[in-house]
């Protein structure tokens, strides 16, 4: 790949990724109803992109339907006691799972992945605040533009040739480089120490295996993107890939060590 082709589709990217930037960053510093609607309606369209891709063109009105129903779902699971929330964040997995015809699995274990991870980000805004949420969207995009960048700068070994062509180690081991530095940015000025640094790595390798899961099934599936819907970046599923992996990581690593490290 020469050095036009490596960077021709930055300018769109980087168009669309400033407008997502402002969007997340006024519904996280709103926070309450704003963010949790946004949420809310991004995983409604992640599984809208999911099941347009896993069911033939005929059955694909039934992703309207999953769509809303795991929206509505996320949005109502926040405002529910623990007990109720569980059951209904699970209920558009078992729905779907009854109603496609193939692919079944696919559906199941990536809706059960957004669902948790939509409400692991809620949680993480509500219970923890601005600061932390900051700190997890942070760490994924660093990842991801780290990992850009160096990745068409130094490119050598790939990382997965059969599922992700583009992807390198250089690229994937920049992505962890980023996290610990923002790893020691946040130590540095919210006193909860230095381990901070492996936990950002650690968010950085689970945004990096939500990247690889989603790339892997789209493969099997035979398609580039998961929809048409951000320029320069693909469908919600391609940019908020990292996302699912690294909120559902850090919902369920919470629960153990306690978070934040030192404070929790």
């Amino acid at each position: 790949m020469n050095a036009p082709e490596k960077w021709s589709d930055l300018t769109t990217r980087v168009a669309s990724a400033l407008v997502m930037v402002l969007v997340a960053l006024i519904a996280i510093l709103a926070g309450g109803h704003v963010f949790h609607v946004l949420v809310a309606v991004i995983c409604g369209l992640m599984i809208w992109e999911l099941v347009n891709i896993i069911t033939p063109p005929e059955r694909r009105n039934l992703s309207r339907v999953l769509g809303g129903l795991t929206g509505t779902a996320v949005f109502a699971a926040v405002y529910l006691p623990v007990g109720f929330a569980l059951p209904l964040l699970l209920a558009p997995a078992l729905i779907g799972f009854g109603q496609l015809e193939k692919n079944r699995t696919i559906y199941m274990a990536f809706t059960v992945m957004i669902l948790m991870s939509g409400f692991g980000m809620m949680q993480v805004r509500d219970d923890m605040g601005v600061g932390w949420m900051l700190w997890l969207v942070v760490v994924v995009v660093v990842t991801d533009v780290f990992g850009y960048f160096a990745g068409r700068a130094f490119g050598g070994p790939k990382f997965w040739p059969s599922v992700s062509p583009k992807k390198t180690w250089s690229g994937t081991a920049a992505g962890w480089v980023g996290a610990a530095l923002v790893g020691l940015l946040f130590s540095i000025n919210t006193g909860v120490g230095l381990q901070l640094i492996g936990i950002s790595i650690a968010i950085s390798m689970a945004s990096q295996m939500g990247d690889i899961a989603e790339s892997g099934m789209k493969r099997k599936m035979g398609v580039k993107d998961s929809s048409n819907l951000i320029p320069g970046h693909g469908g919600l599923m391609d940019r908020f890939d990292g996302m699912l992996g690294a909120s559902v990581f850090l919902l369920i690593m919470g629960q153990f060590i306690g978070f934040p490290p030192g404070v929790g």
